[in-house]
Parts: structure tokens; sequence; C-alpha cells
């Protein structure tokens, strides 16, 4: 299906997209750290939000602080919690830039650094869903050119055609073409389950045999050959 396709281009994109927004995040925060001179604040007020991830109420320290001019500067800090890390009239350290110190922040970890992690745990959780996508396809791919010119094809009975509900995409689960083999030499009974079909493929099964490429030495690897169906667009 072209929209399954598609995941692995977008994930993989969109990943390495965010990690190099966090690399620049990164940088930005290297910078602050070494153009910046600290200071002692004061929290004033926890000021309430909302968490745009689960809907809580988070809340953020409202810190007052003098500069080295002299000018009494508020800012709100822009890591929140629940429950609150700080109380009202708690004393805390603060970093800022003298040419902006509206811009200041708290002197804690997650203050500094927390954009950059945040965002960098998105960036690998996005780019490692992507590309283990093309590695499984390619592994697949390989797997079935194996298979068909070392393996040994098999004619298995036909079970049934099933649908596959573990996976749905806009509603949709794809079929699956079941079919069973017993092994001669040892007698066992093998189950085979075809790759996921997006269309109901009962229309073009035209006989109960089903054509299975397997390794001999071990049958558990497999591939149901689906030639038979017709390409769709």
């Amino acid at each position: 299906m072209k929209k399954i396709k598609l995941i692995k281009y977008i994930f993989t994109i969109l990943g390495i997209g965010i990690l190099v927004g966090t690399f620049f995040i990164y940088m930005n925060a290297s910078n602050f750290l070494k153009t910046s001179i600290t200071s002692q604040g004061t929290v004033v007020d926890l000021l309430e939000s909302i968490s745009s991830s689960n809907n809580s109420i988070m809340y953020n320290p409202l810190v007052n602080f003098i500069d080295e001019k002299g000018n009494s500067i508020e800012f709100s800090s822009s890591s929140g919690s629940n429950p609150p890390s700080y109380t009202i009239g708690e004393q805390v350290e603060v970093l800022y830039n003298p040419e902006f110190p509206n811009d200041a922040k708290i002197n804690g970890y997650f203050s500094i650094w927390g954009g950059a992690i945040i965002t960098g745990i998105l960036g690998v959780v996005f780019f490692s869903i992507g590309i283990s996508i093309f590695i499984f396809e390619k592994r697949k791919r390989i797997t079935l050119q194996y298979l068909k010119q070392n393996g040994t094809a098999i004619q298995s009975d036909l079970q049934r055609v099933g649908i596959n509900n573990s996976l749905a995409v806009n509603g949709r689960s794809p079929y699956q073409i079941v079919s069973q083999w017993q092994n001669p030499v040892t007698s066992k009974l093998h189950i085979f389950t075809s790759d996921n079909i997006w269309f109901d493929p009962t229309d073009f099964i035209k006989t109960n045999k089903i054509k299975v490429f397997i390794d001999r030495n071990n049958p558990k690897k497999y591939v149901t050959d689906l030639s038979f169906l017709p390409k769709t667009v």
C-alpha cells in the first residue's frame, strides 16, 4: 500500500530534520552558557500552563533578579513540572546574557538542555522507525531472492484467506493467505502465512495449492509465492 511505503520516507526525513534542529538547539544552549553570567534570583510566582501531551496543569516558576546594571528583571522559566519543582520565595541561581537579560534561565540541567533532550529523543525515535522499515524491507527482499534461488518450492494446501486485524491503515486491515504443508521427512505440519495483501485475493485463487519457497533445513524460513496476484497501481 502506497501510504505504508510513504511512512518510511516521512519518518526518516522527519527524524533527520528533528535531529538537525536538535543540533542547533544544542549549539544555542552551548553559546548561551559561554556568554552568560550568574545572578541570584527569587521565585515570585508559579504560573499555571496546560501540558500539550496529557492536558495536565504544569507550574512554571516566575523569577525576579537584578542584572549587573541594577535593573529588576522578571522571566518565566520554560521548564514546568507537576508537582512544582520550586516554591514561591525560593532562591535560585540565574544565568543570563548581559545584552539580553530578559532571556535568562534558571541554572538547572533541564532548563538549559531540556529542549535539546526532548527534540533529540523525538528525532531518534522517528529516524529509528523510518530506517528500521528500510532495513526490514531490504532484508525481506534479500530473503525472498535467496529462497527463490536456493530454497525449495513446495505446494502447500490452501486453508483460508484471513484478515490481519493486528494492522490497520485508515480503518482497513490487509488480507493474508494461510496454507499448510506436512513435511514428508519429519511428518511435522507447517503453517504458512503470506505477506499482507491490500485487496481481497479470494477471486484470484484458482487452485487449492499455494506455492511456498522454504529453506529445506529450516522451514520456518519461508515466503509465500504471490506472483499469481495482479499488481496494484
